[in-house]
Parts: C-alpha cells; sequence; structure tokens
C-alpha cells in the first residue's frame, strides 16, 4: 500500500491527539534555556501574550466575518464584503495568527488574474508579470501551494480555472519549474469534487507526465533529475561548489522526485475514475518504483537525511564531487557530517514516506540545525557552506517561506499519519508560530521573498515593484490542514487531526467549503465564549452534526448537502465573462482615452488583475483638471453586458476615486445611458470615499430603472473626480453572460504595414534599433505592451534626440490613419514627449494634415490613433521626439 493512500476510516473519536509524549530529556537536548526564555520574551514584546488574554467576550456564533476583519488596519483591498463571502472566517486566542491569516486572504487578492474570457482565473507569483512568467504572469514554481491555498474559497472556480490553465493555455510554461501540478489538481478536487471536470483533464496530466520524463528522467537510476535553479532554489550548497553557482549541480533531487512521485498517485486516481484501470496500475507502478528508488540513492543512514545526489562530476578550485555522490560524500567537504537541506524534508510533503525516516526531523530544532527566531533555515547553521546573503537569490541558510511552507506541511503528514517519538505538537506549534511572525514589515503583516533567518529582515529579498506581498508560499493551506487538522480525503468522512496547543481555550474556523458543504468547526473549552456549550461543535450547513467534549481525532460520515453543491458548473452555454479583459494585446478590445498622466497605463485597466495602492501605483491616472473624463470601449463585436466593475485608488492625499460614474451604450445611432450614479456619502467618521480600494459594481438599469443586459460593441464610461485631485483607476470590467467558448476576438480591420511572408514589402526601417528588439516585430501583427512575451522595436541605446520608424510599399498607397502601439517599460523606454507623421509624396516629405488625434499626448501601453486627410505616397515614417534620456519604441505600426 502507497503511504500516500494509506488514511482508513475507524479511529476512535475518543483518542486524544494521537501522538506519543517525548520524553524531558530528549526535549532538553533539542531546546536551549537561552533560546526558549528568548522566544518567550520576544512573544510577549510582540504583544503576543497580551493576544491570548483569558479576558472573556459576548458569546456570538456564528461570527460577524466583517468584524472579525476589521479588528485589523492593515488592509490595502477594504473590500470586506468580498472576503465575507468568499473566504472562511478564523478566530482563535492569538491576534497575530488571526491578522496573517486575513493578510494572506488579501495577498491571494493581489495576485489572482482573470486572464480572458476562456481561460478564467489565473495567478501570479511577482506583483509584477517578469520576462520569465509564462502567460497572464504565471510561474510554476509556486503553483502547488497556491492552488492548495485557492482551494479553500467557496467559489471552486478561481482553483479549477488556475489548474486547468497549466493544461490547457498557450504558454503556461508547466514544466519551467519542478512543481506538483497534477497532485495540486487532485486536492483540489477534493474540496471541490467534480469527477468529470478533473477526468477530462486526465490526458493533459498524461502529456504533463510525459514531458517530464522526455526532458528529465534518468532510466537507468530510475529517478528524475534538476538543477537547484530550476527546482527554484538558485545559488544553493550543492551549486556553490560548481563553476556555475547559480544553475550548476544537476542532481537527483528529493524535490522533483517527490513532486512526481505525488502526481504519478493522482494520475492513477483519476484513471480510475475514468474507468481507465490499465493507466491506473501504470501510474501506480511509476509511483511505486521511484518512491522506492529515491528512498534507496538519496537517504543516508550516516546522517539521517535525504540528500541530492550528484548527476555528474562537478570539478572546483581543484576539488572533485564524484557522480553518483550525496552531498558532502566527496568534494571540498568529503566526510562532513552536515550538509542538510529543507528539501530533505519534501517526502513527508507528499507522504512519500513516514515513521521510519523520521529522525531526520530531529535536527528541524535544534539551535545549530534549522531552527531560527524567524526561520527555519534554509540550510543547517553549522554547514560549513551556510551563508546569510545581503542580495538575492541565495538558498544557502536565508528563511525562504516556499521552503517553510513544505516544511510545515510535511511536519503536519507525520505527525497526523505515523507514530514517533522525534517531534510533537509543541514543535509544529512552535515552527508556525514562528512563521506568522516572519510574516511582518514595519510591524504589519508582510510577506516578501527571503528573510534574514535572525532578524526577520526582508532586505535584500524585497525588490521594489517586483517582490512586495510575494505569492510564492502558502499559509491558510496550513492552518487549515494541519493546525486546525481538517484533512480532505476522496470519500464523504470529515476527518479531523488537530494540532494545536493543548492550552488553547477556544477556535472558530466557520464556513469552510467542503465537498459541496460548508463546514464550521467551533472550540470552546468552557462554553462562554460562542454559547455552543462546552468542547467542539461540528456545523454542517447550519446543522449541528456532532459534539465532543475534548479535541480528540474525529471521523464522522458527512450528510448530504442540503442543497444543490455550489461546486456544480453552470450551463456551459452561458457563463458570466468579463468581456472588456485584454492580456493578450489583441485589437479588440480596443480602448481609447482623451486624457492620461504620461507615467500610467490605460492597459492596466483591462489587465484582470487589481490593485490596492499606489506606491508602487499600477492605475490609469488622470491629472487633476477637467471635472470629468471619459474612456471608449470598442468591443469589436455584440457582446452581452449586465455590470460594470471599476476598482480605483484613493490615498487621502494625491490620488482619488471618482464621485460620480456614467455609463453609455452606442445603440441605434445615439448613446443610451443605463449606468448614473452618484457616490454615497462614507458615513464615518473619515471622508474615505466608499467606492475606492474594492470592486464596486454597478448593474445596468433601463429607463424605468430595471436591472437589464444589453447587447453592445460600444460603450463608453464616464467619471467624475473630487477637485484638486487626480483621478486614479485600477481595473474595469463589463461582465456578462456569454457563450463558452466564447469566440474569437475580431482582428483588427486591414493594415496596409503588415508585413507580407516571404515578400520585399512593405519594408520598415529605422533610424536605430536596439541590439535587444527586432524591427520586423512592428509589423508582424501581434501585440505585447508588457516586457513578456518579448515582441517590439524599440530605439533604446540610441544616441539621437530625435527617431525614426519608416514604412515603404512599392507602389503608391492611399493613407487616412496611422495607428501606434507605443511600448512604454517607465524606464530606458518610454513614451516619446511627442511626435509627428509624414508622408513621401514623389520623393518629398511632407506632414499630414491631422483631424483627430487620440489620445492628445503621446501614451504607452496603448494604441494612439492619428487621423488625417487621405494622401498618396509610397512611404511614412513617424518620428518622435524622444522624452529626456529614453528612447521610443512600439509594439506595432498599423497603417490605414
Amino acid at each position: 500500500m502507497n503511504i500516500r493512500d494509506g488514511r482508513s476510516v475507524g479511529h476512535s473519536v475518543d483518542s486524544w491527539w494521537g501522538q506519543p509524549t517525548i520524553d524531558a530529556a530528549a526535549k532538553s537536548r533539542r531546546c536551549s534555556v537561552w533560546l526558549a526564555a528568548y522566544l518567550v520574551c520576544l512573544l510577549l514584546s510582540s504583544g503576543w501574550g497580551a493576544a491570548r488574554s483569558t479576558a472573556q467576550e459576548e458569546p456570538r456564533f456564528p461570527i460577524d466575518a466583517v468584524a472579525s476583519m476589521s479588528r485589523f488596519d492593515f488592509w490595502d483591498n477594504q473590500d470586506h464584503a468580498w472576503f465575507a463571502r468568499n473566504v472562511p472566517v478564523l478566530e482563535t486566542p492569538v491576534a497575530e495568527l488571526d491578522e496573517v491569516w486575513w493578510y494572506r486572504w488579501q495577498l491571494v487578492t493581489k495576485h489572482l488574474v482573470y486572464g480572458s474570457p476562456n481561460d478564467g482565473w489565473s495567478c501570479t507569483e511577482f506583483i509584477d508579470r517578469p520576462f520569465w512568467s509564462g502567460t497572464y504572469g504565471a510561474i510554476s514554481c509556486p503553483a502547488g501551494l497556491q492552488l492548495q491555498e485557492l482551494r479553500w474559497m467557496r467559489d471552486p472556480r478561481f482553483a479549477r480555472d488556475y489548474a486547468a490553465y497549466w493544461f490547457r493555455v498557450e504558454g503556461a510554461q508547466p514544466r519551467r519549474y519542478s512543481t506538483w501540478l497534477v497532485d495540486a489538481t487532485w486536492e483540489v478536487n477534493r474540496v471541490h469534487p467534480d469527477d468529470e471536470w478533473i477526468v477530462d483533464l486526465l490526458d493533459d496530466f498524461v502529456a504533463n507526465y510525459e514531458g517530464w520524463e522526455r526532458e528529465r528522467f534518468d532510466a537507468d537510476m530510475g529517478m528524475f533529475w534538476q538543477n537547484g535553479h530550476d527546482d527554484g532554489m538558485e545559488i544553493n550548497i550543492n551549486s556553490r561548489q560548481t563553476r556555475d553557482r547559480v544553475r550548476g549541480a544537476p542532481a537527483y533531487r528529493p524535490t522533483l522526485n517527490a513532486y512526481l512521485y505525488a502526481d504519478a498517485l493522482a494520475i492513477a486516481r483519476t484513471a480510475r475514475l475514468a474507468g481507465r484501470d490499465d493507466l491506473a496500475e501504470q501510474y501506480d507502478e511509476k509511483a511505486n518504483s521511484l518512491r522506492s528508488r529515491m528512498i534507496d540513492s538519496l537517504w543516508d543512514e550516516r546522517r539521517s537525511f535525504f540528500f541530492p545526489m550528484a548527476r555528474q562530476d562537478e570539478e572546483l578550485d581543484g576539488f572533485l564531487v564524484q557522480r553518483g555522490s550525496l552531498t558532502y560524500e566527496t568534494g571540498q567537504f568529503a566526510g562532513s557530517p552536515y550538509g542538510r537541506e529543507l528539501i530533505g524534508f519534501v517526502p513527508w510533503q507528499f507522504e512519500m514516506v513516514g515513521a521510519d525516516h523520521a529522525s531526520a526531523w530531529a535536527t528541524l530544532f535544534e539551535d545549530d540545525g534549522f531552527r531560527a527566531p524567524y526561520g527555519p533555515t534554509t540550510v543547517e547553521r553549522r554547514d560549513p557552506l551556510f551563508l546569510l546573503s545581503p542580495y538575492c537569490c541565495v538558498w544557502s541558510g536565508q528563511s525562504w517561506p516556499y521552503a517553510t511552507s513544505q516544511t510545515l506541511e510535511g511536519l503536519a503528514n507525520l505527525l497526523q499519519n505515523a507514530e514517533q517519538n522525534v517531534v510533537d505538537r509543541a514543535d509544529y506549534w512552535e515552527l508556525l508560530s514562528t512563521y506568522v511572525r516572519t510574516q511582518h514589515k514595519a510591524g504589519r503583516p508582510y510577506i516578501a521573498e527571503a528573510a534574514n533567518p535572525d532578524t526577520g529582515s526582508w532586505e535584500g529579498h524585497d525588490a521594489h515593484n517586483h517582490s512586495e506581498h510575494y505569492f510564492h508560499s502558502s499559509f491558510c493551506d496550513l492552518v487549515i490542514t494541519g493546525l486546525i487538522g481538517m484533512r480532505p480525503r476522496d470519500d464523504e468522512v470529515l476527518e479531523l487531526r488537530p494540532l494545536m496547543p493543548d492550552d488553547w481555550d477556544y477556535f472558530a474556523l466557520q464556513d469552510l467549503p467542503y465537498r459541496g458543504r460548508r463546514i464550521s468547526l467551533i472550540w470552546d473549552r468552557n462554553g462562554d465564549r460562542y454559547g455552543m456549550g462546552q468542547g467542539l461543535s461540528i456545523w454542517v450547513d447550519g446543522e449541528l452534526l456532532a459534539h465532543r467534549d475534548s479535541l480528540a481525532w474525529i471521523e464522522l460520515q458527512l450528510p448530504p448537502p442540503r442543497s444543490a453543491s455550489p461546486t456544480e458548473r453552470p450551463d456551459d452555454s452561458r457563463s458570466r465573462v468579463n468581456v472588456a479583459v485584454n492580456n493578450r494585446g489583441s485589437y479588440y478590445p480596443r480602448v481609447q482615452v482623451e486624457a492620461t498622466e504620461a507615467m500610467s497605463s490605460i492597459a492596466t485597466l483591462f489587465d484582470g488583475q487589481r490593485w490596492d495602492y499606489s506606491d508602487p501605483i499600477r492605475a490609469w491616472v488622470v491629472e487633476p483638471g477637467a471635472p470629468s473624463v471619459g474612456l471608449e470601449i470598442d468591443l469589436g463585436r455584440e457582446r452581452t453586458i449586465d455590470q460594470l466593475m471599476m476598482n480605483a485608488l484613493d490615498d487621502g492625499a494625491d490620488y482619488a476615486a471618482p464621485i460620480a460614474v456614467t455609463l453609455d451604450v452606442w445603440r441605434d445611432s445615439k448613446w443610451v445611458r443605463l449606468v448614473d450614479q452618484q457616490v454615497a456619502k462614507p458615513g464615518t467618521k473619515t471622508d474615505a470615499n466608499p467606492w475606492a480600494h474594492r470592486d464596486v459594481i454597478f448593474p445596468l438599469v433601463d429607463e424605468n430603472g430595471v436591472a437589464c443586459e444589453v447587447q453592445a460593441q460600444r460603450i463608453r464610461v464616464g467619471f467624475e473626480r473630487p477637485a484638486g485631485k487626480a483621478l486614479a483607476l485600477t481595473e474595469i470590467g463589463l461582465w456578462g453572460l456569454n457563450p463558452l467558448p466564447y469566440d474569437a476576438v475580431p482582428d483588427a480591420p486591414a493594415n496596409l504595414a503588415r508585413a507580407t511572408p516571404d515578400q520585399p514589402f512593405p519594408r520598415v526601417t529605422a533610424s536605430h534599433t536596439s541590439r535587444f528588439d527586432q524591427i520586423e516585430m512592428v509589423n508582424d501583427g501581434e501585440v505585447s505592451f508588457r516586457p513578456g512575451p518579448h515582441n517590439r522595436w524599440t530605439s533604446y541605446e540610441s544616441p539621437n534626440e530625435q527617431d525614426w520608424l519608416m514604412v515603404e510599399w512599392e507602389d503608391r498607397q492611399t493613407f487616412h490613419q496611422v495607428e501606434l502601439g507605443i511600448y512604454d517599460d517607465r524606464g530606458g523606454v518610454q513614451a516619446p514627449e511627442s511626435y509627428r507623421v509624414e508622408v513621401r509624396v514623389d520623393g518629398d516629405w511632407q506632414d499630414v494634415r491631422e483631424t483627430r488625434r487620440v489620445p492628445r499626448q503621446p501614451q504607452g501601453g496603448l494604441f494612439n490613433t492619428v487621423e488625417f486627410e487621405a494622401v498618396d505616397g509610397d512611404a511614412l515614417r513617424v518620428i518622435f521626439v524622444n522624452r529626456g534620456a529614453a528612447r521610443s519604441g512600439l509594439t506595432e505600426l498599423l497603417v490605414r
């Protein structure tokens, strides 16, 4: 039997926790007196003692979700009603834990991306979308942890869309980094079961696994290999023993082999659902073989740990690391008793091993091992290559939340599934509370890439407009499955194996979505906090299922859901989609604006991603001026809409949300108003605009004031702003029920400048082309206003104050319009100070006679349109006056 499949029904509900006591002598060897005293002082000084006060509050259940999250003041996303509708409520005696719980759900909203109507939701890792990310900015490395977090949202579309993204969306790059996508998708299905949905993905699962086998499987060794960089763990203690410290030391690592062990089991389970038993047996065999080979090859009995095994000889400074050796078995540190990294705990994350190898866990809580005030460290402190780096990205000692998440998950699995006397629940709480403490900056909840394990500082791993609020780890899933002990399963049994401290008098986990039901777990030792009596109450869909006097391990048969499961998929013929989103840089949906601030981008309004803070700012900003401003959206063809969604910033200083919003649709040759709303007075002690820092929904209403849906191609949205303030909008959505699959976006009208394959004309030339770009991309029919995918011409590094771009034809053409897709990276390439258009007529260049220009000033991140009197010529050029030291660029040139 696979350890991964080893759970069974039948544990006594009267058993207490199920964990043996560790003898005091063994415990004292692992915990020094000075560190214990230090941790106590640290907890008290940070307010943790106060957070665990025994003072009683008014009994209450159910908990008011909005009141619960309103206890904290860190909120950027102030849409508390959205959180109340979409995520579970947690309340514990530790206020900092509750605060980080809510912060982590806010962090999720910073990274959710609505990619397209067909693809739905995706997720980013960084707050920007770096060039190495895939479509919509997603990166596969943390996707497993992200999916495990998203599965606890009440609407399953977030997790299901993101899971399917990795197998169905072009440019997703599922094997760019090591990850466990199939296993994570199965874990989503455990919480929101839909056999038809997951079986439909089976062939994609198999294709992804076969891709790993082609790219990384060594048949002679029976294992997969990977380098640390592509594990997401660059500059590690093994790569630093090679000539390539970033990507060196390819090895048979515990990580990828454990990930693909779990993926193979998930494929086998899915195959059984599909009735493909032969395929299931094949992947069960793959998983069992991989597990055996990994344990036999990567476990070191002398050091009681899992280590990477070198795939090839590596020489540096006269020292040779030999192929087939584990860390420090050869090379400069041959014979060292150390070399342990947190990746040695990853096999437990996937229940690949259990108590037989539990001795490995002792070092996690040793003072010269992995333990640290803001740890754990990624490498033992006593290791000869232990290194705390002042810059990113070094995995040789820093505290990385990604690795901490994996370690906590593995520790919970060990404690909940195996009898051993190495670690206990107190150790789990120590590690989890350390993780809570680490997720702070300047007294507020926060997370970046990696922290100093001794000071908690994120310095050097907190790049501006990149690493803030980094989504490369999990937290809420760890609280649910580890601390509270809610263990997702494949049947209709609720399994609870809590790991919380003995002295907690209460906790509540309310409205947790699980297999089409809402679960609430209420622990009240004295019975005077929630009014539900003493002990543990388990509620399902508002009905009391069971009550226990003590916090025992429990397995209960769940009743059928009271109504149709909220996780059931809607009718595929009509789904609610955002028809305004444009992440592909296609010509439609097309936006035109009259005014904008030079350093803002209209493209951010339609990228499917909200933004809740002004530093860094990512918004369409209109500087103070006329009280009203607007934009027009052309969808290319009629779409169904019934709601306008708006997200705006208001920092109380420079940027403000609008105070009035209108929406008109073009119908019967005139504009028809369907939204006309004024902001309500806040009704609070502050002057905060209630339309700011949240998604505001404006239903479309007809002339009788009745909510309606309309078919529209052209939509005009207007905004009135407060006097003296810059308008700052971060997202606009047009939502409605439309058929799926969503039909293809129409092509742009004919472009005279479009390159013809294998033909010399139209021909494009420029005064200067950057060595990093290609002039051929300016008329290839593809558009990308973001750094990636790379598709642009720029004059970056040009010595000229002005640069030109010219397109020539073999014969004379008639022109009346030019559209410039201006690229702006806010650095070396920016929208020009100005530009003009010239046409060559009979060998002479002459300015066009403009009739309309939108926007009036050059704007990056969108098409800038110039209309002019029709003129015949054989060439057209655009002359750019570069902005200061920056140079100009286009992602596409269109001529009509």
